[in-house]
């Protein structure tokens, strides 16, 4: 680094240090709307823990002046003197302690409601972003960063704050004792923590620094940890017998994160401790000052004892301040992820209108074109149609030419960069979002398998209506699924997956016919999408649910995804997509005479089942 560079960089690190002050007032923002009674106890219990310290010190003093008179005196009633100071060491001691004991206690109670707020805030907001967030790695390391120590970090800095007023009442009160002995035991006691205090500093920054860089290891690490944990993969690894290069990799990044750890530390503790060799020559150059004054007959023997005791908790207390200084910029650090994170600008939803202008109008796609962010290659080019209310589109085209993308785009999960989208007559970026998905029924290829009850995960197709059984019966017929959830030892109530006590398991099949019947949850919508929705079903059943899906949906409009030509046929019409364009659309009738790729590709699959 030049000098200049050097140079420029010391505001930017003032600035950055300065910035503790802007995260402790919104930290104590947070922890105050999280529980204001617990926030007013520490705060009361943290002033009283910093006027106790002195209190007790000096009383101290005043024990030992009192048996040195008494001794001397032989009085009565300096006895009861000596031992009445005593009485109230013993009161401040015990408030002392009652007032340690109760900040532990808020503090704990803090930091689970904290927690389960901070968890909340976060959860909240990945809620109002987009998609495309969540298909972006950065995002996800930034999320990771909030996740793992956000949800401590407010209620430390507050802590640390509380003990940063605490500690500086204490020192006030010990400074003017020790002023009375000597304005430079205070100077002593100030410069002695002070290099502490730069190192500590110094390595926090460090280690936040590793924190901001190794997000996508730590992400990689849980990965791991869920494939090599979790019921959906354990029976691949087992069969290909992945356990041991899957368990090595983890070692591995474990080793390397451990090795930066491990270095950061060893260097940190290095320093602490030759700079705290500091502190303790200044503490006993300023006990041998002090024993000398009182065999010099300049002091008395309280206050030796008091002088000894104030110094070496004031130089502890200075030392606490400036490692809560240090600890609150560590706190700000981790805390600015949070609010990098809940501070994710997202647009404003601009859409309003409820209903459109023709509703016999139906579902249009006038030359509509999408990239995803960060890639150079078009998902769809100028892809154009028109589905009316009662008919039926299938979609088909190898993987990656834009037919998932194209029903993205329908539920506006994105946007197009080009052309219009228009249901009933309106573009689509007019419609209220909430009113056009409660249109849109979908079942996607990678459904959820939610480890909730069969008649919730029917349910979630509707959350408005997710508790309603007489719905899930008629969704769950709808959707082919009534016989075998019949069948099941507590039907619609009966706990799904392996996560929780007495769950069960479905075959791929029925899963797909939940998903199908969660489709058909929503009584309203006039759109259905199915992705694929026969894929993990036999001949046999994919003819039930298909002549089931015609039966049901004469008056919906309905896209259908599949590779299957047998489901696709019944379609009303049919677009081919390649690379994202549309190159064929037609009947299936129509298609077959034009002799392009749809017929060449029914009839290789055709030729399969000769």
């Amino acid at each position: 680094m030049t000098i200049d560079s050097a140079q420029a960089s010391q505001p930017r690190k003032l600035q950055q240090f300065l910035s503790i002050f802007q995260y402790c007032g919104r930290a104590i923002a947070l922890v105050w709307e999280t529980d204001r009674l617990l926030t007013v106890l520490i705060a009361v219990l943290t002033l009283i823990g910093g006027l106790l310290p002195a209190a007790i010190a000096y009383v101290g003093k005043l024990i030992v002046d009192g048996v040195v008179v008494a001794a001397q005196s032989g009085t009565v009633s300096d006895r009861w003197s000596a031992l009445g100071y005593l009485a109230i060491e013993g009161v401040l001691v015990a408030l002392q302690s009652g007032a340690n004991q109760g900040l532990s206690l808020g503090q704990s109670m803090l930091r689970m409601l904290l927690g389960y707020k901070v968890n909340v805030l976060i959860l909240a907001k990945a809620l109002t972003l987009s998609l495309a967030f969540f298909e972006d790695s950065e995002f996800y390391d930034k999320m990771t960063r909030a996740r793992r120590e956000a949800s401590s970090r407010p209620l430390s800095l507050v802590t640390r704050t509380f003990g940063l007023v605490q500690s500086t009442l204490s020192l006030i009160t010990f400074g003017g004792l020790l002023l009375n002995f000597s304005v430079w035991a205070v100077l002593i006691l100030v410069i002695a923590a002070i290099p502490a205090f730069v190192a500590e500093t110094k390595f926090a920054g460090e280690a936040f620094r590793l924190f901001r860089w190794r997000a996508p290891e730590a992400r990689q690490q849980q990965y791991l940890e869920w494939l090599l944990g979790n019921e959906n993969s354990v029976m691949e690894v087992k069969l290909y017998q992945l356990g041991s290069m899957l368990l090595d990799r983890y070692r591995n990044i474990f080793n390397r994160l451990y090795s930066e750890d491990r270095n950061l530390a060893i260097r940190r503790t290095i320093w602490s401790y030759g700079l705290g060799l500091l502190s303790t020559i200044a503490f006993y150059g300023a006990y041998v000052w002090i024993v000398v004054e009182a065999i010099a007959g300049r002091i008395t023997l309280g206050d030796l004892t008091m002088y000894l005791v104030v110094f070496r908790q004031g130089q502890s207390t200075f030392s606490g301040l400036l490692t809560s200084i240090g600890g609150m910029y560590e706190d700000s650090l981790y805390l600015s992820t949070l609010y990098e994170y809940l501070e994710q600008e997202v647009p404003e939803p601009t859409g309003y209108a409820k209903w459109g202008h023709d509703p016999s109008d139906g579902l249009r796609f006038e030359s509509v074109s999408f990239t995803y962010p960060g890639s150079d290659r078009p998902a769809l080019k100028n892809v154009s149609l028109h589905l009316r209310p009662g008919e039926k589109l299938a979609i088909v085209g190898e993987n990656g030419s834009g037919k998932t993308t194209l029903i993205k785009l329908l539920t506006r999960l994105y946007s197009p960069d080009s052309g219009r989208i228009l249901l009933d007559g309106r573009n689509l970026e007019e419609w209220d979002l909430d009113t056009l998905q409660r249109r849109i029924g979908v079942i996607f290829q990678n459904f959820a398998r939610y480890q909730f009850i069969v008649g919730e995960n029917v349910g979630i197709g509707d959350v408005r209506h997710i508790d309603d059984e007489n719905r899930w019966q008629d969704a769950a017929i709808k959707g082919t699924a009534r016989s075998f959830i019949e069948e099941l030892p507590e039907g619609y109530h009966t706990q799904l997956g392996r996560w929780f006590q007495k769950g069960r398991e479905l075959s791929g099949g029925q899963w797909q016919k939940i998903a199908l019947s969660r489709a058909f949850m929503r009584s309203s919508a006039d759109i259905l999408i199915l992705d694929e929705p026969t894929s993990a079903v036999d001949a046999e059943a994919e003819v039930q649910i298909f002549e089931q899906f015609r039966a049901v949906t004469q008056n919906q409009m309905a896209i259908l995804i599949s590779h299957r030509f047998s489901t696709v046929r019944m379609a009303d019409q049919i677009m081919v997509l390649a690379n994202g364009e549309s190159i064929e659309q037609g009947t299936h009738e129509q298609l077959l005479k034009a002799e392009g790729r749809y017929a060449r590709l029914f009839s290789l699959q055709a030729a399969g089942y000769r």
